[in-house]
């Protein structure tokens, strides 16, 4: 096996292995340039066919509401609650970070690409794009969860029948500091076929 020799090589190798899921970040805001370097980052992921089957709703300031209203719905939708305070303890999930990315799998209407690789190429850009803020020293969450999934959160967005969201990227200035990784040895999840 050969080593490693130079020095992109090492540096997308570091990134990979330092990225961490940083869940607390400071509301200072974070530049729109900054935001765009992320989505640029995102819409370089594989994807078969080149179907770059993603979309992206960059959420900050009070466009944050849009994802505040989408929690509080769910929030309604599955308990019956109208309670206005309640509501309100939904609503401000939104609001743990400046800026909130909703990330889309849009899929192509290429007949010969199917949806679990549509699907795979729009969670790639989201890898990218957490890659990316780390490199940009930009603390980030792929957010998830009951709540993306309901059809009253894919309302607050207009998907299409055919779109899913794939995830909430809350991002901004860290203000934690990441616990050591955690992960298993590769020979503990690799099997070697040769002749």
């Amino acid at each position: 096996m050969s080593e490693l020799t130079n020095a992109k090589g090492e540096a997308v190798l570091n990134a990979i292995k330092e990225r961490r899921t940083i869940g607390r970040v400071k509301q200072d805001n974070v530049p729109r340039g900054v935001i765009e370097q992320l989505l640029e980052a995102a819409t370089w992921a594989p994807s078969h066919y080149n179907t770059q089957p993603w979309k992206f709703i960059v959420m900050t300031g009070e466009g944050r509401k849009q994802l505040g209203e989408g929690y509080a719905n769910v929030y309604t939708a599955t308990t019956g609650d109208t309670d206005p305070l309640k509501r309100e303890k939904e609503a401000k999930k939104a609001y743990r970070a400046p800026v909130v990315i909703a990330a889309i799998c849009s899929p192509s209407v290429d007949p010969r690409a199917t949806l679990d690789e549509e699907l795979a190429a729009a969670h790639a850009a989201v890898q990218n794009m957490l890659l990316a803020a780390h490199a940009l020293e930009i603390g980030a969450i792929w957010r998830s969860g009951a709540p993306m999934y309901h059809e009253a959160m894919h309302r607050q967005f207009g998907l299409q029948d055919n779109e899913k969201l794939i995830g909430f990227i809350y991002a901004g200035y860290p203000d934690m500091t990441p616990s050591a990784p955690s992960r298993r040895s590769v020979d503990e999840v690799t099997k070697w076929v040769e002749a």
